[in-house]
């Protein structure tokens, strides 16, 4: 299954009426990366161009064990692009994450997403979820009627990023959903 996951309003908070809490990459033993992609990793290790990011301690570094112990294929679908990779993905203590490639044209002016045909196409048939903050009836409207696998299109409210309720979505949606696309 794969994960679909942003960065401005998903992990970083923003636009509430703060301040926001400021988080520490806490020091915590060796984990191991279930997506299979990339090694080892430790939380907490993070390298110095990517703590010198200003905003970056808003980001809860406890998300990633979450995220992993979802077992979902994480992809960043974001514009920091690589940058996900250099400064989120070591405070969140992931390995580098395959990175949605956005198209340089542009979208024609439309209710939809900017993001959702790349996200579809990128799924290819498969099984997602996508998270973010800025999806509408219109994007699970228009996914609906061009995936014909299951996906969960959950909107994060910007101003508080992920919550225990969001994770408590994923997990009931996980479970309904994984059994009818996996055969188990």
């Amino acid at each position: 299954m794969l994960l679909f996951l942003d960065i401005d309003g998903t992990l970083l908070p923003f636009g509430g009426p703060g301040p926001y809490p400021e988080y520490e990459p806490a020091p915590a033993p060796a984990v191991r990366w279930r997506g299979g992609v990339g090694p080892d990793c430790r939380l907490g290790v993070v390298p110095s161009e990517a703590a010198a990011h200003p905003l970056l301690a808003r980001i809860d570094p406890a998300l990633g064990a979450r995220l992993a112990a979802l077992g979902c294929e994480l992809v960043w679908a974001t514009t920091w692009m690589d940058d996900a990779n250099s400064c989120v993905s070591p405070w969140l203590g992931l390995p580098e994450l395959p990175v949605v490639d956005w198209p340089d044209d542009a979208e024609p002016p439309s209710p939809l997403h900017w993001k959702t045909r790349s996200l579809v196409d990128r799924a290819a048939g498969r099984p997602f979820i996508w998270l973010d903050d800025e999806i509408t009836e219109a994007d699970r409207a228009w996914v609906a009627a061009h995936h014909r696998e299951p996906a969960l299109l959950h909107r994060v409210q910007h101003h508080q990023g992920l919550t225990d309720a969001d994770f408590s979505t994923l997990q009931e949606w996980l479970h309904a959903h994984r059994s009818v696309t996996t055969g188990l």
